[in-house]
């Protein structure tokens, strides 16, 4: 296991400046190095070692989209590391008037060490990226969220050990949660299967491509259409809110939709019955979740939301 704060490895060397806009710009390698950084990280936090070895650099934090866990999660990883950090609302920036995202990126850069961003857009997040000087991480766009499936796969690794071989499912709709976890677990070796409705499916180039790395590294990926082909023999069973930020319009489609795509008792049935419940949060009780799930002892999605805290930390630390 790595030692956190001396990263001195080519692994490490070679995440120096980079950005995190999506778990495929990363190698199965780089991952790994990740999560064992995080998990170091978080023992030595509990132990009351925290080195500062972010001391006098400042991460800007741009939020286009409500958040709990994203925010917080930064801003305390950035504290704990002798760093700061700056909460900035899009609209309140140049660039919620009107202000070109190339400007933006390079006088950011000026006065950054690293940009969190939480967007609407994938490709404005790209685009910012390409035009900043210092690294770009992103906190969600309607992609991905790569920082969530960090903090996923390390609490699985608490729980069951290791993840090569381990069987995940994700329940529900095909969208950037969904899109970043399948990918992470098929860069670790992970059996991984998606259940979605109809009309809400993964992405289909995104598919192939975590099929792809599966492969090479002794996993598998499918898809499904069926909740109980994709959580039987499950270690572990995901899902997230059937209506995400945006979507509010929707809502009503979506519950008829997604209605018999619920995690309840039933379906966890079919699952290991040491199966892990995760969810990225926040949780509707009784609409895509039972709260005999979410409530009950296969539940970890408290421990998952604190694993935010170490994940990003292992980011921060490592690409700044």
């Amino acid at each position: 296991m790595v030692k956190c704060g001396v990263p001195n490895n080519e692994i490490s060397n070679g995440l120096k400046g980079r950005d995190l806009l999506s778990l495929l710009d990363y190698t199965s390698e780089e991952i790994a190095y990740l999560l064992d950084y995080a998990n170091n990280m978080k023992q030595e936090m509990l132990a009351g070692n925290m080195p500062p070895i972010l001391a006098g650099k400042t991460l800007g934090m741009i939020f286009e989209k409500h958040s709990t866990r994203t925010r917080i999660s930064f801003e305390v990883g950035m504290i704990q590391l002798g760093g700061h950090a700056m909460f900035m609302n899009a609209r309140d920036l140049q660039i919620g008037r009107g202000e070109s995202v190339y400007d933006t990126g390079h006088v950011l850069s000026e006065y950054l060490d690293g940009v969190m961003i939480r967007a609407n857009s994938h490709e404005m997040v790209k685009e910012l990226a390409e035009h900043a000087s210092v690294p770009v991480i992103n906190g969600l766009t309607d992609i991905f969220h790569p920082c969530q499936a960090l903090a996923d796969l390390l609490t699985v690794l608490e729980v069951k050990g290791s993840l090569a071989g381990k069987k995940i499912a994700y329940v529900g709709d095909g969208n950037n949660v969904a899109h970043s976890l399948i990918i992470a677990a098929a860069h670790m070796g992970m059996h991984a299967a998606v259940a979605t409705p109809e009309g809400f499916e993964y992405n289909s180039e995104l598919l192939e491509k975590a099929k792809e790395l599966a492969a090479k590294n002794g996993g598998s990926v499918m898809a499904t259409t069926n909740p109980v082909e994709a959580v039987t023999g499950a270690d572990v069973v995901y899902t997230d809110v059937w209506t995400s930020m945006g979507q509010e319009e929707e809502a009503a489609a979506r519950l008829e939709a997604f209605k018999d795509f619920q995690i309840n008792d039933a379906l966890v049935a079919h699952a290991k019955e040491d199966y892990m419940f995760l969810h990225c949060l926040p949780a509707h009780r009784e609409e895509e979740v039972a709260t005999s799930v979410i409530d009950g002892p296969n539940s970890y999605v408290f421990q998952q939301a604190g694993n935010r805290l170490h994940a990003q930390k292992a980011v921060l630390a490592n690409v700044l």
